[in-house]
């Protein structure tokens, strides 16, 4: 059975053997990269991320107006209260019309 130093120092060698082979495997990958880079005409400028823009949103025009508060609706998706609580007050879709 192995006692306390002899273990440490294994743990040690193959701490070491691991920091090798790290720095092995890292050289080998950078050449291929650079290989790569060379082979197709790339440049480091060429490897940033490009996103795509992102599609532009159309904003619809409002159909309806709160003349108190100068809220808009458009007249898609759900009524806003305001327009609700209006409505249900008495008064008519088209009397907020743009």
């Amino acid at each position: 059975m192995s006692n306390l130093k002899e273990l440490l120092a294994q743990r040690a060698a193959l701490d070491e053997q691991i920091n090798q082979t790290k720095e092995r495997e890292r050289s080998e990958a950078i050449a291929k990269v650079k290989t790569l880079m060379s082979e197709y005409g790339l440049s480091v400028a060429d490897l940033s991320v490009r996103t795509p823009k992102p599609a532009k949103v159309s904003k619809v025009a409002a159909k309806y107006r709160n003349q108190a508060t100068g809220e808009t609706w458009s007249g898609r998706g759900l009524q806003p209260k305001w327009l609700k609580a209006a409505i249900a007050g008495g008064a008519k879709l088209t009397d907020f019309s743009v």
